[in-house]
């Protein structure tokens, strides 16, 4: 398979940089590009990020994305994916309301998100991983997709900044982190989808601890700190939003309150 090369990334940065900020679809890279794999996702992410952070942006956490394997057939990937986020999409506590109109096909998600009070480190067992949680809380991350029916390779969610558009936090709780529990996805009061945290790779901490191996397996991927928070994947499918809605979800075994998101 061909090696991509420096200027080629640097191509595919500007023109998925250009699309994510005016919204507008283009072709999946993997379409057109038959060397772009995991490796030249993660440069290309990696470029992303060092424009955003050039941009003035203070990264704050990260994002985990298709960890719930029951929506794989959906996307057609098989592995999950990670990208950071940043003071600028980070939303906590939530606003009273959230502009979507200028999103490509945005979606949204119930997660649960992890504060970090220390640094997790690869090969902990549940009892120390979870001790390195300061706080948990419910949140749902808007995401998007500049690739036309959300259609599209691992590698080239990767590379759009992990589709991520937003994170809104609600209030956060200590860490008792059970494995499972369940959630209700709302739209104008109307349910319209459920989930439960086992689909997540067996839970939020297994999320984690998949993340944290994940960051020590890739080349010059930073390790997460203490005062990162992780986003660890829908407990859903994502659902479409527009804006003029009223999202809430639900969660049951737990005490998680939801944000309410509003759309405009």
């Amino acid at each position: 398979m061909p090696v991509l090369a420096a200027a080629d990334l640097d191509g595919i940065a500007d023109r998925l940089e250009a699309a994510i900020d005016r919204g507008i679809p283009v072709p999946p890279v993997s379409a057109t590009d038959p060397g772009f794999d995991a490796a030249a996702a993660a440069a290309v992410r990696n470029r992303l990020h060092a424009r955003r952070i050039a941009g003035g942006a203070r990264p704050v956490g990260r994002k985990i994305g298709f960890t719930n394997t029951t929506i794989w057939p959906l996307y057609g990937v098989d592995r999950p994916i990670w990208a950071h986020v940043y003071d600028r999409t980070v939303h906590d506590p939530a606003p009273a309301a959230l502009a979507v109109g200028g999103l490509a096909e945005p979606r949204i998600e119930p997660e649960v998100v992890l504060g970090l009070a220390r640094a997790p480190e690869p090969g902990m067992d549940a009892a120390a991983l979870a001790a390195c949680v300061g706080w948990i809380a419910a949140g749902f991350e808007v995401v998007q997709s500049v690739y036309p029916g959300w259609r599209f390779a691992g590698a080239d969610a990767t590379a759009a900044r992990g589709l991520h558009a937003a994170l809104l936090l609600g209030p956060r709780r200590p860490a008792r982190i059970p494995d499972d529990f369940a959630v209700t996805l709302a739209r104008d009061g109307v349910p319209v989808a459920q989930g439960r945290a086992a689909h997540v790779l067996g839970g939020p901490l297994r999320a984690l601890a998949h993340l944290v191996a994940a960051l020590a397996a890739e080349p010059g991927a930073p390790p997460l700190a203490a005062g990162e928070l992780v986003s660890t994947g829908t407990l859903t499918d994502a659902a479409p939003i527009a804006p003029g809605q009223v999202w809430t979800a639900a969660f049951a075994g737990i005490d998680l309150p939801a944000p309410v998101l509003r759309t405009v």
